[in-house]
Protein backbone atom coordinates (compact mmCIF):
# COMPACT_ATOMS: atom_id res chain seq x y z
CA UNK A 1 0.00 0.00 0.00
CA UNK A 2 1.60 3.25 -1.19
CA UNK A 3 0.28 6.06 1.01
CA UNK A 4 2.69 8.69 -0.32
CA UNK A 5 0.13 9.92 -2.85
CA UNK A 6 -2.37 10.97 -0.16
CA UNK A 7 -2.96 14.72 0.15
CA UNK A 8 -6.40 14.88 1.78
CA UNK A 9 -7.76 12.84 4.67
CA UNK A 10 -11.51 12.87 5.22
CA UNK A 11 -13.15 11.83 8.46
CA UNK A 12 -16.69 10.65 8.96
CA UNK A 13 -18.34 12.46 11.90
CA UNK A 14 -20.87 10.31 13.78
CA UNK A 15 -19.21 7.42 15.66
CA UNK A 16 -15.85 8.28 14.10
CA UNK A 17 -15.16 11.69 15.66
CA UNK A 18 -17.82 11.52 18.38
CA UNK A 19 -20.45 9.25 19.93
CA UNK A 20 -23.77 9.14 18.08
CA UNK A 21 -25.36 5.72 17.53
CA UNK A 22 -25.62 5.05 21.27
CA UNK A 23 -28.23 7.82 21.59
CA UNK A 24 -30.35 6.24 18.85
CA UNK A 25 -30.21 2.80 20.44
CA UNK A 26 -31.18 4.23 23.85
CA UNK A 27 -34.07 6.10 22.23
CA UNK A 28 -35.24 2.92 20.45
CA UNK A 29 -35.38 1.04 23.75
CA UNK A 30 -37.23 3.85 25.52
CA UNK A 31 -39.69 4.08 22.61
CA UNK A 32 -40.33 0.33 22.63
CA UNK A 33 -40.88 0.28 26.40
CA UNK A 34 -43.37 3.14 26.08
CA UNK A 35 -45.39 1.09 23.59
CA UNK A 36 -45.19 -2.34 25.27
CA UNK A 37 -48.99 -2.54 25.36
CA UNK A 38 -48.92 -2.77 21.54
CA UNK A 39 -46.22 -5.42 20.99
CA UNK A 40 -43.05 -6.87 22.43
CA UNK A 41 -39.88 -4.81 22.51
CA UNK A 42 -38.08 -6.64 19.71
CA UNK A 43 -41.02 -6.37 17.29
CA UNK A 44 -41.49 -2.67 18.02
CA UNK A 45 -37.82 -1.94 17.33
CA UNK A 46 -38.03 -3.98 14.11
CA UNK A 47 -41.10 -2.03 12.92
CA UNK A 48 -39.36 1.25 13.77
CA UNK A 49 -36.31 0.22 11.76
CA UNK A 50 -38.51 -0.73 8.80
CA UNK A 51 -40.21 2.66 9.01
CA UNK A 52 -36.87 4.49 9.20
CA UNK A 53 -35.49 2.75 6.12
CA UNK A 54 -38.65 3.40 4.09
CA UNK A 55 -38.47 7.08 5.10
CA UNK A 56 -34.80 7.64 4.27
CA UNK A 57 -35.59 8.88 0.77
CA UNK A 58 -38.09 11.38 2.20
CA UNK A 59 -36.45 12.52 5.45
CA UNK A 60 -32.82 11.59 5.01
CA UNK A 61 -30.54 10.64 7.91
CA UNK A 62 -30.52 12.19 11.35
CA UNK A 63 -32.48 12.76 14.53
CA UNK A 64 -35.32 14.74 12.96
CA UNK A 65 -36.11 11.97 10.48
CA UNK A 66 -35.79 9.42 13.28
CA UNK A 67 -38.31 11.38 15.38
CA UNK A 68 -40.79 11.50 12.53
CA UNK A 69 -40.33 7.75 12.03
CA UNK A 70 -41.08 7.18 15.73
CA UNK A 71 -44.30 9.17 15.35
CA UNK A 72 -45.29 7.16 12.27
CA UNK A 73 -44.46 3.85 13.96
CA UNK A 74 -46.47 4.77 17.02
CA UNK A 75 -49.44 5.56 14.81
CA UNK A 76 -49.02 2.26 12.94
CA UNK A 77 -49.12 0.38 16.24
CA UNK A 78 -51.68 2.45 18.17
CA UNK A 79 -54.04 3.52 15.40
CA UNK A 80 -56.91 5.61 16.76
CA UNK A 81 -55.48 5.19 20.27
CA UNK A 82 -52.55 7.46 19.41
CA UNK A 83 -52.71 10.19 22.04
CA UNK A 84 -51.12 13.45 23.14
CA UNK A 85 -49.05 11.69 25.81
CA UNK A 86 -47.30 9.46 23.28
CA UNK A 87 -46.83 12.33 20.84
CA UNK A 88 -45.27 14.47 23.56
CA UNK A 89 -43.05 11.57 24.67
CA UNK A 90 -41.67 11.13 21.15
CA UNK A 91 -41.13 14.84 20.53
CA UNK A 92 -39.40 15.23 23.88
CA UNK A 93 -37.17 12.25 23.09
CA UNK A 94 -36.15 13.83 19.79
CA UNK A 95 -35.34 17.17 21.44
CA UNK A 96 -33.40 15.37 24.15
CA UNK A 97 -31.27 13.64 21.52
CA UNK A 98 -30.57 16.96 19.80
CA UNK A 99 -29.46 18.45 23.12
CA UNK A 100 -27.08 15.63 24.07
CA UNK A 101 -23.51 16.75 24.79
CA UNK A 102 -20.90 15.92 22.16
CA UNK A 103 -18.54 13.22 23.43
CA UNK A 104 -15.38 13.18 21.32
CA UNK A 105 -14.00 9.67 20.93
CA UNK A 106 -10.63 8.62 22.41
CA UNK A 107 -7.43 9.83 20.68
CA UNK A 108 -9.32 11.86 18.05
CA UNK A 109 -8.06 15.31 18.98
CA UNK A 110 -4.46 14.08 19.30
CA UNK A 111 -4.70 12.39 15.90
CA UNK A 112 -6.23 15.43 14.19
CA UNK A 113 -3.60 17.74 15.64
CA UNK A 114 -0.76 15.58 14.31
CA UNK A 115 -2.26 14.79 10.91
CA UNK A 116 -3.20 18.43 10.26
CA UNK A 117 0.53 19.26 10.20
CA UNK A 118 1.03 17.11 7.10
CA UNK A 119 -2.35 16.70 5.38
CA UNK A 120 -5.38 18.73 4.48
CA UNK A 121 -8.21 17.40 6.69
CA UNK A 122 -11.92 17.47 5.83
CA UNK A 123 -15.15 16.21 7.38
CA UNK A 124 -17.30 14.11 5.05
CA UNK A 125 -20.53 13.11 6.73
CA UNK A 126 -24.21 12.64 6.07
CA UNK A 127 -27.18 13.72 8.11
CA UNK A 128 -29.10 16.84 9.05
CA UNK A 129 -27.14 20.00 8.20
CA UNK A 130 -28.10 22.00 11.30
CA UNK A 131 -27.46 19.13 13.71
CA UNK A 132 -24.11 18.16 12.20
CA UNK A 133 -22.91 21.77 12.20
CA UNK A 134 -23.99 22.09 15.84
CA UNK A 135 -22.09 18.96 16.86
CA UNK A 136 -18.95 19.98 14.98
CA UNK A 137 -18.88 23.35 16.73
CA UNK A 138 -19.62 21.85 20.17
CA UNK A 139 -16.93 19.20 19.66
CA UNK A 140 -14.19 21.83 19.58
CA UNK A 141 -12.66 20.13 16.53
CA UNK A 142 -13.75 22.48 13.76
CA UNK A 143 -10.43 24.37 13.50
CA UNK A 144 -8.62 21.20 12.41
CA UNK A 145 -10.63 20.95 9.20
CA UNK A 146 -10.05 22.74 5.91
CA UNK A 147 -13.49 21.83 4.56
CA UNK A 148 -16.76 20.35 5.83
CA UNK A 149 -19.01 18.35 3.50
CA UNK A 150 -22.47 17.40 4.84
CA UNK A 151 -24.50 15.39 2.32
CA UNK A 152 -27.82 13.54 2.25
CA UNK A 153 -26.05 10.24 1.51
CA UNK A 154 -22.53 8.97 0.92
CA UNK A 155 -22.21 7.05 -2.32
CA UNK A 156 -19.58 6.98 -5.04
CA UNK A 157 -21.17 9.94 -6.82
CA UNK A 158 -20.90 12.17 -3.75
CA UNK A 159 -17.27 11.20 -3.17
CA UNK A 160 -16.38 11.94 -6.79
CA UNK A 161 -17.92 15.40 -6.43
CA UNK A 162 -15.97 15.99 -3.22
CA UNK A 163 -12.65 14.95 -4.80
CA UNK A 164 -13.34 17.23 -7.75
CA UNK A 165 -14.20 20.11 -5.41
CA UNK A 166 -10.94 19.56 -3.53
CA UNK A 167 -9.04 19.58 -6.86
CA UNK A 168 -7.32 16.25 -6.25
CA UNK A 169 -7.31 12.80 -7.82
CA UNK A 170 -9.05 9.81 -6.15
CA UNK A 171 -5.69 8.19 -5.29
CA UNK A 172 -4.81 11.34 -3.30
CA UNK A 173 -7.86 10.91 -1.05
CA UNK A 174 -8.17 8.82 2.13
CA UNK A 175 -11.51 8.31 3.89
CA UNK A 176 -11.68 7.23 7.54
CA UNK A 177 -14.92 6.08 9.12
CA UNK A 178 -16.88 3.48 11.06
CA UNK A 179 -19.22 2.38 8.26
CA UNK A 180 -18.05 -0.06 5.60
CA UNK A 181 -21.14 0.72 3.57
CA UNK A 182 -20.81 4.52 3.59
CA UNK A 183 -17.15 5.25 4.32
CA UNK A 184 -15.25 2.42 2.67
CA UNK A 185 -16.94 0.65 -0.24
CA UNK A 186 -17.84 3.73 -2.35
CA UNK A 187 -14.40 5.31 -1.81
CA UNK A 188 -12.59 2.16 -2.92
CA UNK A 189 -14.90 1.98 -5.93
CA UNK A 190 -13.78 5.42 -7.13
CA UNK A 191 -10.08 4.63 -6.61
CA UNK A 192 -9.44 6.23 -3.23
CA UNK A 193 -8.05 4.83 0.01
CA UNK A 194 -10.33 3.88 2.91
CA UNK A 195 -9.60 2.92 6.54
CA UNK A 196 -12.25 1.39 8.76
CA UNK A 197 -12.37 2.10 12.52
CA UNK A 198 -15.36 0.21 13.96
CA UNK A 199 -17.63 1.63 16.63
CA UNK A 200 -19.10 -0.76 19.19
CA UNK A 201 -22.63 -0.13 17.89
CA UNK A 202 -23.55 0.02 14.20
CA UNK A 203 -26.97 0.78 12.78
CA UNK A 204 -28.40 -2.30 11.07
CA UNK A 205 -28.84 -0.39 7.81
CA UNK A 206 -25.08 0.31 7.70
CA UNK A 207 -23.90 -3.24 8.33
CA UNK A 208 -22.02 -5.18 5.64
CA UNK A 209 -21.45 -8.92 5.94
CA UNK A 210 -18.94 -9.39 3.13
CA UNK A 211 -15.24 -9.29 3.95
CA UNK A 212 -13.35 -6.53 2.17
CA UNK A 213 -10.10 -7.51 0.49
CA UNK A 214 -8.62 -4.52 -1.32
CA UNK A 215 -5.13 -3.10 -1.71
CA UNK A 216 -6.27 0.38 -0.64
CA UNK A 217 -8.23 -0.77 2.43
CA UNK A 218 -7.07 -1.20 5.99
CA UNK A 219 -9.00 -2.17 9.14
CA UNK A 220 -7.89 -0.47 12.35
CA UNK A 221 -8.92 -0.94 15.96
CA UNK A 222 -8.65 2.69 17.07
CA UNK A 223 -7.82 6.13 15.73
CA UNK A 224 -4.39 6.33 17.34
CA UNK A 225 -3.11 3.65 14.95
CA UNK A 226 -3.31 6.27 12.22
CA UNK A 227 -0.25 7.99 13.65
CA UNK A 228 1.83 4.84 13.15
CA UNK A 229 0.68 4.44 9.56
CA UNK A 230 0.59 7.96 8.13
Amino acid sequence: MDLNTIKVIAFDADDTLWVNETFFRDAEIAFAKHLLDYGDEEDIVRILLDTEIRNLYTYGYGIKGFTLSMLETAHRLMGDKMNAETTAFILDKGKQMLAEPVEVLPHIEEVLEELSKKYKLVVATKGDLLDQERKLIKSGLIDYFHHVEIVSDKKETQYKKLVKHLDIEPQEFLMIGNSLKSDVIPVLAMGGYAFHIPFHTTWTHEQVDDEINHSKFRALTNAKELLDIL
